[in-house]
């Protein structure tokens, strides 16, 4: 990245079902990106139904491939996982769990990237958790988590398919989560 280039930002989440709850907080949050000048790029759903991750396999299929290009091209990140029985969900564990193959990059894994983290879960014991185990990755994967991370109980709040959510104070945080992403990319560039 160049320092008059604007940070690219790599947006991951959702579940297999287009539109999710948890697809919607991430555009928000990829807005919020947007807002404070990053370009951005969205793989989620369908896009991240990858065959098992096994470090032992070197093919791999094209998405799971080009999911690997876009991470390794990623100034930063903003992921979010449906909490499922209080955890992140397997299709995002998975493609997480494909980060491993940029081990032995100059840059490896997340190293030296901002780190977005957002839970969509129908109760907030299951959003908080899945938030903490997606810091606890991120932390591990030698990702940067932003001081603000996002648990959304989707038993209180909606999210609807105009970009916005039933609660604004939501919609604020998420846009606040892109935008520490967006400002970490930045002083990384400086």
């Amino acid at each position: 990245m160049t320092s008059s280039s604007a940070p690219h930002i790599l947006g991951i989440g959702g579940s297999l079902r287009a539109g999710s709850q948890s697809e919607r907080a991430l555009r928000i949050a990829l807005a919020g990106a947007e807002e404070a000048g990053a370009r951005t790029q969205a793989i989620t759903g369908n896009d991240l139904a990858f065959p098992f991750y096994d470090s032992a396999l070197v093919e791999r299929t094209p998405e799971a491939e080009r999911f690997i290009e876009a991470v390794r091209a990623a100034d930063g990140l903003i992921i979010v996982s449906p909490g499922y029985h209080g955890a992140l969900s397997g299709l995002i564990k998975n493609a997480l769990d494909y980060i491993e193959d940029l081990r032995p990059d100059t840059r490896p894994y997340l190293e030296g990237r901002g780190v977005g983290l957002v839970a969509v879960a129908y109760g907030w014991q299951a959003a908080v958790t899945t938030l903490d185990q997606l810091r606890t990755i991120a932390h591990a994967l030698r990702g940067w988590p932003t001081p603000l991370g996002g648990s959304v109980n989707s038993a209180e709040v909606k999210f609807d398919e105009a970009g916005g959510a039933s609660d604004e104070k939501v919609v604020g945080t998420l846009r606040l989560i892109g935008q520490h992403v967006t400002e970490f990319a930045r002083a990384r560039q400086a």
